[in-house]
């Protein structure tokens, strides 16, 4: 556990300074910009950190997971002159920023006393492992993990909007890419509903008694988009990030530039984070097993 902690934190400081070293420099505005961004980062994280610590409720990232770009992509457009194409990137990740939010805020997520609210079920598996269940290692991996790391990486996802400043007018190439990131927020968006209609459904089937359908006996969905792959809202996350990132393409006519280095982290994310969703699940449900050799984790048909 702590040697993947180590890794990602290695990853989230080594990667950007490797990326920042094999492109074009940031210009002064861009290079004044980032210092802004950076300190609503670092305060970000340490409210984050001391919330979590003192009410023990380890999801204070989770709530402002869908939140924190919206400034990010804002700060850039105000300090760009509202540039076109960084109003555009900033409406869109809006869009999807209140989107999620409200997803989140249904399931329990927020609350008016906004130090509480439900906390994500994986914290308490992750504290009640042995190398974490000593208060001042959990506590370090808070601090390290749960708030630098992860609201890093919120931070990371972003950049493409500051590497895009300067980037000139509009191009149809703009329009392709924004077209295709509503389109996967709808798809997440449908995900979501699916999801959340199968388990409001189940609820009120074992509020009624009786015999449960097969379908809520196996206890999770299988059925709609997540009977074409396993993790349909996080292929729609990655996959917006990833097309997001190409923005910064269309701006600067560069295929690679260090703003993809957000996209790259999210994956392995992602990747990690589904595992441990999995094999939770795999131990509460037994035909898990089962949907993880006939659906696809991310992709359709692989």
């Amino acid at each position: 556990m702590w040697k993947t902690v180590l890794a990602l934190l290695v990853t989230i400081i080594v990667i950007p300074i490797l990326a920042f070293s094999f492109d074009e420099s940031l210009t002064d505005l861009q290079h004044q910009v980032l210092i802004k961004l950076l300190v609503v980062y670092l305060a970000a994280t340490l409210v984050c950190f001391v919330v979590s610590s003192l009410s023990k409720n380890h999801s204070q990232v989770d709530k402002l997971w869908s939140l924190m770009p919206i400034p990010y992509t804002w700060i850039v457009a105000f300090e760009s002159g509202f540039e076109t194409r960084l109003i555009l990137m900033a409406l869109v990740v809006t869009a999807w920023g209140l989107r999620l939010s409200y997803n989140f805020s249904r399931r329990g997520g927020y609350s008016l006393k906004f130090w509480t609210g439900e906390e994500d079920y994986r914290w308490a598996v992750l504290r009640s492992k042995p190398e974490l269940s000593a208060g001042w290692k959990w506590m370090l991996f808070n601090l390290l993990f749960i708030s630098f790391y992860q609201m890093g990486l919120i931070l990371l996802i972003t950049l493409p909007a500051l590497r895009s400043m300067g980037g000139g007018t509009l191009s149809w190439f703009d329009g392709i890419i924004a077209v295709l990131l509503f389109g996967f927020i709808v798809i997440e968006t449908v995900a979501d509903q699916q999801q959340w209609n199968y388990h409001k459904q189940k609820r009120a089937a074992i509020k009624a008694g009786g015999d449960l359908p097969e379908r809520f006996r196996k206890g999770f969905v299988d059925t709609g988009l997540w009977g074409i792959v396993r993790h349909p809202n996080y292929t729609s996350e990655l996959a917006i990030w990833i097309i997001f990132y190409f923005f910064s393409v269309s701006a600067t006519g560069s295929w690679l530039n260090w703003s993809v280095i957000g996209a790259i982290l999210l994956v392995l994310l992602f990747w990690g984070s589904s595992n441990f969703s999995e094999s939770i699940s795999s131990g509460k449900y037994p035909q898990y097993a089962d949907y993880q050799k006939r659906t696809p984790r991310f992709i359709p048909f692989l």
